[in-house]
């Protein structure tokens, strides 16, 4: 975990970098607003500890203002980045071009405040708009016809939210529309595959008591994300099951024996020692194979040796990159990075995009969803 971080805060820090180049490149900065822009874009460097540090000490109010300022910052200055990549990556092309050809290709050249501006603008309404698209929840119907239903269940809905995500940003207002989402989809089961929770849980007061409004005929179930050990698990674990969930760490459960539910920890907590491994050929074994069986995981990560013993995969975790371009980031790490996979075998896998959002409350071309599974007899 401190590697991974380490990682993120260099090249988070080389973004800044390139943000201030392009400042100065751009415009005539003395060396007083020089030493100001460097400060504001070290303290947002540093934002994300900042935050941690206010909340863990108590400070609610300042790190929910310090949250919503930084990774609101963080959404525009990725934006930045990528988009002024594309107009540097056009630069080198004409330079390139007027090499080659020795033409005169000065007039096709972008001045330094137009690869300023130009970036920025479009950062800026790419944020605006991917703000608005991380409130729009939809719900994603994916239909699944099996003759593995017992005799008069004739249809099974089962309702999935990953990553939602609460904490200092994802509050009342974002989970109430969630809730509503999913109480529109009238679902048997409802399952969360992770994060559920980011933060301090101890500033989560209040956040489980809507979940009692969701009472599905066969229950509620939730694994443990990786954040969910970030946050700290025993106060996650006490969030979960106030909001009326059954967590799966290594268990499997088949509840009303209509279906066969089996959860497994995220490897994220083995290196807290909390991880609860149990091997997924040894939970799948014991279950009766004429029910259809969903596999819970938080990460889209499948083991080749148990394919064909479970029907359904449900994961997360990738958020189908959050703010594109970053999908493309997110594909490069993991094979099955968003959507619906056949493995194999008779096993599938569907990848949430997610719910909620991690950092900047923004998504662009990954619009969050409830995903609604339902199993129709063959």
């Amino acid at each position: 975990m401190l590697l991974l971080l380490s990682i993120f805060f260099v090249l988070y820090g080389a973004v800044h970098v390139y943000a201030f180049a392009k400042v100065k490149t751009a415009f005539a900065v003395g060396l007083h607003s020089s030493l100001l822009l460097g400060v504001w874009m070290a303290v947002m460097t540093v934002a994300p500890v900042l935050i941690r540090l206010l909340e863990k000490h108590g400070y609610d109010l300042q790190a929910r203002l310090l949250s919503h300022v930084g990774y609101l910052w963080m959404g525009f200055i990725f934006l930045f980045f990528s988009a002024g990549l594309v107009v540097d990556v056009y630069r080198l092309a004409v330079q390139g071009v007027g090499v080659v050809s020795r033409y005169d290709v000065v007039p096709l050249m972008p001045s330094p405040r137009v690869c300023f501006f130009l970036p920025f603008f479009c950062a800026l309404s790419l944020g605006v708009y991917g703000y608005f698209e991380a409130k729009d929840i939809r719900t994603e119907k994916i239909t699944i016809r099996t003759s593995k239903l017992p005799k008069g269940v004739e249809k099974l809905r089962i309702a999935q939210v990953s990553d939602v995500h609460l904490g200092l940003i994802i509050r009342e207002e974002r989970l109430l529309r969630i809730i509503e989402e999913v109480e529109r989809t009238q679902p048997d089961v409802l399952i969360s595959t992770g994060d559920l929770v980011d933060g301090q849980t101890n500033s989560l007061s209040g956040l489980a008591i809507p979940f009692a409004r969701i009472n599905p005929r066969y229950g509620k179930y939730a694994v443990m994300g990786n954040h969910e050990f970030y946050a700290g698990l025993p106060h996650a674990l006490e969030f979960t099951t106030q909001a009326g969930f059954t967590v799966l760490r290594g268990k499997a459960v088949s509840p009303g024996g209509v279906v066969n539910l089996v959860g497994v920890d995220d490897p994220a907590g083995e290196s807290l020692g909390l991880y609860r491994h149990v091997p997924e050929r040894d939970l799948l074994t014991g279950l009766p194979h004429e029910r259809f069986t969903i596999l819970l995981k938080h990460q889209p990560v499948v083991e080749e040796d148990v394919l064909g013993m479970f029907d359904l995969q449900v994961s997360g975790h990738t958020h189908k990159g959050q703010i594109f371009p970053f999908r493309l980031i997110t594909g490069v790490f993991f094979r099955y990075n968003t959507g619906w996979f056949d493995l194999g075998k008779g096993s599938r896998l569907y990848v949430s995009p997610g719910t909620g959002t991690w950092g900047p409350p923004i998504r662009l071309l990954a619009p969050p969803e409830v995903t609604l599974y339902e199993l129709l007899r063959e």
